[in-house]
């Protein structure tokens, strides 16, 4: 089984909530569980809406077509035969950022 870093973005089916069905979307490793899963956050083009959404300044070196935003506060832990392909990794200094909205995030 392929095995992901955290950074990775990669291009996954994921599973509606409320619906059955899925929807081809880009996502970022935050966690390879070493097992048959991996940890997401969603990524999407929409415009950013609060302090848990993280533009993307480095989003062509990270592999995706359109300016993006992480949802960190949009997790999922999916199966790794949900990912069709990598397309690519954060930079560094994107990286930083979403793990600062992380660390805000789960702040108690």
């Amino acid at each position: 089984m392929e095995s992901y870093r955290p950074g990775d973005v990669v291009l996954l089916s994921f599973p509606f909530v409320d619906v059955a069905g899925v929807k081809r979307r880009p996502a970022l490793v935050l966690l390879d569980t070493g097992d048959e899963d991996v940890i997401v956050a969603r990524v999407t083009s929409q415009a950013a809406r609060g302090p848990f959404d993280v533009e993307l300044v480095d989003w062509r070196q990270a592999g995706l077509l359109l300016p993006s935003v992480v949802r960190v506060h949009k997790v999922a832990t999916l199966e790794k035969r949900l990912v069709e392909r990598r397309l690519g990794m954060l930079t560094s200094k994107d990286w930083e950022r979403v793990r600062t909205a992380i660390r805000d995030l789960w702040k108690f």
